[in-house]
C-alpha cells in the first residue's frame, strides 16, 4: 500500500535528517501531506485505465446477444527529476556551526515542496517537457465543470456540489485561501449556508471541511506567486477567475509516484570554492488511475458565494 510522506517519515530506518526532510515536504504542501506515494521500478509507470464499460442487452428466446467489449486506454506516467544544489561557505559553518547547513537544506526542501505543488496543479509537459502534467491539463470533458458560461461568476454552491458529484469517492477539495474564506463566510449566512466544520491534520493544524471533505490549500509557490490566482480564463473569456479542484486520494485514484525516496546527499567541500555542497533530488510524478478520480470547477470570481 503506498504511504504518504508523513507515514513514510515515521518508519524511515535511515538517518534522522531524511525523516525530517520528508516531514518538511508534507508540512509545506497540503497535497503532498495527503497523497499516497507509490514506489515504482524504472523511469515511468505503465497501466491501463478503464474508459468505457462493455454494453449489456436483453434477448428473447432463441435470439443472440450483440457482442460488446469495454474500452481500455494504456497510460504511461513518466517520472521527472526535481531538486537542487545548495552551498554553504566554510566560514559560515566554522563560525556559526554545522546547524547552518541543516537550516539551508530545509529551506531548499520547502522550496521544492512548493514547486512540486505548483506542478501538481499547473504542470504542462507541452510547455516544459522536463515537468509532469498537472490536474489543470489532465481534466477535460465531464471532469471539467464550468461555474459560469460568461467571463466568470461568484462561486455557486450548486456548482460546487456538482463538482463533488463528478468525482468517484471524493476525499478532498483544493482551492486558494480566498475561496476558503468565502466559503466559511457563506456558512454564517442563513440565506446561503454551506456545511462547514473543522478537523486537524497530522501536525495538529486546523483544517476546514466542506461537506466533510477536507479543504487543501494551494497558496504560494516557491517564487511567492499564487498557485491558484484569480487570473484564469472562464468559459466565456476574461482572465479574472480561479478554480476549485475535487480529488479522490486513493491507491486507485490520485496518487504520487516515485523511484526511491527523496535523496539528500552531502557532496562535501568543492574543489574550486570553499563551500560545502548538498544535493536534494526526488524522482517523482503523479498518476490518476481512474478518470473520475478528479474534477475541476473553473470560472470562479473573487465575490461572495451564492447558494
Amino acid at each position: 500500500m503506498p504511504l504518504t510522506l508523513v507515514e513514510a517519515a515515521k518508519i524511515n530506518s535511515g538517518e534522522i535528517l531524511l525523516s525530517t526532510i520528508m516531514e518538511e515536504y508534507a508540512r509545506q504542501s497540503d497535497p503532498l501531506r495527503v497523497l499516497p506515494i507509490q514506489d515504482i521500478e524504472g523511469n515511468a509507470l505503465k497501466y491501463n485505465r478503464e474508459q468505457a464499460l462493455p454494453g449489456i442487452g436483453f434477448r428473447g428466446v432463441n435470439e443472440a446477444y450483440t457482442e460488446s467489449v469495454g474500452v481500455i486506454n494504456p497510460i504511461m506516467e513518466p517520472l521527472v527529476i526535481a531538486g537542487g544544489d545548495l552551498d554553504v561557505d566554510r566560514f559560515i559553518v566554522q563560525t556559526m556551526g554545522e546547524g547552518q547547513r541543516a537550516t539551508h537544506t530545509l529551506m531548499k526542501v520547502k522550496s521544492l515542496a512548493l514547486a512540486w505543488t505548483l506542478k501538481f496543479i499547473k504542470g504542462d509537459s507541452t510547455s516544459d517537457p522536463k515537468e509532469f502534467d498537472g490536474l489543470q491539463v489532465r481534466l477535460v470533458g465531464g471532469q471539467l465543470v464550468s461555474n459560469s458560461a460568461g467571463t466568470g461568476a461568484a462561486l455557486s454552491l450548486v456548482n460546487l456540489d456538482a463538482l463533488i458529484d463528478a468525482v468517484q469517492s471524493p476525499t478532498h477539495l483544493i482551492m486558494n485561501k480566498t475561496m476558503r474564506r468565502r466559503l466559511t463566510a457563506a456558512s454564517r449566512l442563513s440565506t446561503v449556508g454551506g456545511f462547514i466544520n473543522y478537523t486537524q491534520d497530522e501536525f495538529g493544524r486546523q483544517i476546514t471541511q466542506y461537506g466533510e471533505l477536507p479543504i487543501l490549500i494551494a497558496d504560494e509557490d516557491h517564487t511567492s506567486s499564487q498557485i491558484l490566482p484569480f487570473t484564469e480564463a472562464a468559459a466565456g473569456g476574461g482572465t479574472a477567475s480561479t478554480s476549485i479542484y475535487c480529488i479522490s486520494v486513493a491507491d486507485n485514484g490520485v496518487t504520487g509516484i516515485q523511484n526511491g525516496q527523496m535523496d539528500v546527499r552531502d557532496l562535501g567541500e568543492l574543489q574550486d570554492r570553499p563551500v560545502f555542497r548538498t544535493r536534494v533530488e526526488w524522482y517523482s510524478g503523479m498518476a490518476i488511475f481512474q478518470s473520475k478520480s478528479a474534477a475541476r470547477l473553473y470560472g470562479i470570481t473573487d465575490a461572495a458565494v451564492v447558494a
